[in-house]
């Protein structure tokens, strides 16, 4: 039985995060924050209560290290997501998992529960 989890979700593309959301919730999962762009999702990132975040690596041109820093020093898991080949991350975030876009929903389900445990 997978464990129903709290989502936080940065993305900046409108109808890609509506049809991860969608992923998400037919998965039990709940996206409790959300957001398109680094400034919203750094004040999400301190505020929010999330069990994991899914992280897009380019939010409208910028890098998503901001928010990855504030997640990992919270202590909470998180995974890179990208639709690009060459993901470019810097130390401490090259082990971090990345899930490559477009991506079905068992690989969703299971690379949310690789960081949940």
């Amino acid at each position: 039985m997978r464990r129903k989890a709290a989502i936080f979700l940065v993305e900046d593309e409108a109808l890609i995060r509506m049809m991860i959301i969608g992923m998400l919730d037919e998965l039990g999962h709940s996206v409790v924050a959300e957001a398109g762009n680094i400034q919203e999702g750094m004040v999400l990132a301190e505020t929010a209560e999330f069990d994991v975040a899914l992280l897009d690596i380019n939010v409208g041109g910028e890098s998503i290290v901001p928010i990855a820093e504030i997640v990992r020093g919270r202590g909470l898991p998180f995974l890179f997501i990208t639709g690009y080949a060459q993901i470019g991350l810097s130390e401490p975030f090259v082990e971090q998992p990345v899930l490559q876009k477009p991506f079905v929903i068992t690989s969703l389900a299971d690379a949310i529960e690789k960081v949940l445990y």
